[in-house]
């Protein structure tokens, strides 16, 4: 086990549990050659095994801390939304939302949804609560959205809608439909050995400082529409409450630019954050052979894709760039090859571990949660490995009131975790 990380004690899971090491972010310095054969096919994440019963404690920097299993059986939980009475809601991605109420899940779930598409890795993705939300109940749900004539054909789309608690949405409809439709046949011919249409579309929202929602989009593995401006493919998008378009978008105005467009250049933006230090957006993306990302998000910025990454392409096709790249913005940090899949991070202000105060926490798929030092906010270093001996998938993090960490394994048994200082 990884000294630097944790120290596995419990016995009764140790059966099922391994080793996790990993290695620290590292950016390719050059393009992937030529490949005059095709390239082996993509290493996906490693396989998991079964959660252990838990609970689990280890050594970390922060000293002994302790995890505990909340909430069992969540099929591909995506996200959670901490209400003010500390009641949570929690997504599953193939259309379901959840309530834990004093720390059990409800057997029933929340009613009120619309047509959802869960083919490939699609489904119900984000929730946000309105920054009023203790006055109107409005929260924000992000899915994938199909046409009705053709179920193939989808995009990103944003609902609101009002929950009083019960177990029935009240007055649900999309505020924002992503201009991304694609997926019907017949598929376009496309470079670069790019995955199928049933992926990669993003789908984290997030309210900003300044009360707007923005919203991820991938790039659907249609890359070449990313840095064409007249769509929302690849982007990151800023929209009002009521998903109108705010006057001050960087593109608003220009010819030939949607309006909503806030930055562009992106391939799957699955993490978004805000630090409460700085007030600083940072988004986490899947590259595609390695080139995994960590932006620091600025406005009218372009991010590169799909002609600079510092990852491989599919068929072993060079990028066109890899850093440097004028007008273009690089990573602050980069990950692979081997991917290490980043989820949805948090920059960590609590009581609970105050070693960790303004580090930055990165979960995945394939090395556990990362703790990264920041120095003036930036994250960097050698991270610490947490609780990669459980053999899970972590797709996102989220910090509580009291400054413990609630962690999303994105399991087809998938669990909530709670993570306090040990005793």
């Amino acid at each position: 086990m990884h000294r630097n990380s944790a120290r596995y004690l419990s016995a009764a899971a140790a059966v099922a549990l391994g080793l996790a090491m990993a290695h620290g972010a590292a950016a390719q310095n050059a393009p992937a050659p030529a490949a005059a054969a095709p390239t082996p096919p993509r290493a996906g994440p490693p396989p998991t095994v079964l959660l252990g019963a838990g609970p689990f404690d280890y050594v970390s920097s922060a000293g002994k801390i302790h995890v505990e299993v909340i909430a069992r059986r969540l099929d591909h939980p995506w996200a959670l939304a901490q209400l003010p009475d500390g009641t949570l809601l929690v997504t599953e991605r193939p259309g379901r939302l959840r309530i834990v109420r004093d720390g059990k899940l409800d057997p029933v779930a929340v009613a009120g949804l619309p047509p959802i598409n869960p083919s490939g890795i699609g489904g119900l993705y984000d929730i946000a609560l309105d920054p009023a939300f203790a006055k109107n109940h409005f929260i924000y749900l992000s899915y994938v959205k199909p046409t009705d004539k053709d179920s193939d054909q989808t995009t990103l789309a944003v609902m609101r809608a009002t929950w009083d608690g019960t177990h029935v949405l009240k007055g649900a409809k999309d505020i924002f439909v992503v201009d991304a439709w694609y997926g019907a046949a017949p598929i376009p011919k496309r470079c670069c050995g790019q995955g199928p249409a049933s992926g990669s579309w993003g789908g984290r929202i997030l309210f900003g400082r300044d009360g707007k929602l923005y919203v991820t989009s991938g790039d659907r593995n249609y890359g070449e529409m990313v840095q064409k401006p007249d769509n929302d493919f690849g982007k990151i998008m800023r929209i009002n409450a009521d998903g109108s378009i705010p006057k001050d978008n960087p593109f608003v105005g220009r010819k030939g630019w949607k309006p909503e467009i806030w930055t562009t250049g992106h391939r799957n933006p699955l993490g978004l954050t805000i630090d409460p230090a700085t007030g600083r957006m940072w988004e986490t993306e899947f590259g595609p052979r390695g080139g995994d990302e960590v932006n620091l998000i600025e406005k009218g910025g372009n991010y590169g894709w799909i002609d600079v990454t510092q990852g491989n392409h599919y068929n072993g096709e060079p990028a066109k760039g890899v850093k440097n790249v004028p007008g273009m913005t690089d990573p602050v940090l980069a990950f692979g090859p081997p991917s290490l899949n980043p989820g949805n991070p948090a920059f960590y202000e609590g009581a609970a571990f105050p070693a960790w105060k303004g580090d930055f926490l990165l979960p995945s798929f394939t090395k556990g949660l990362l703790r990264f030092k920041t120095e003036g906010g930036i994250p960097g270093g050698e991270p610490e490995y947490l609780l990669g001996d459980l053999k899970q998938r972590l797709r996102s993090v989220n910090v509580g009131p009291m400054g413990e960490l609630y962690v999303l394994t994105d399991e087809t048994d998938g669990a909530l975790l709670k993570v306090t200082p040990g005793g």
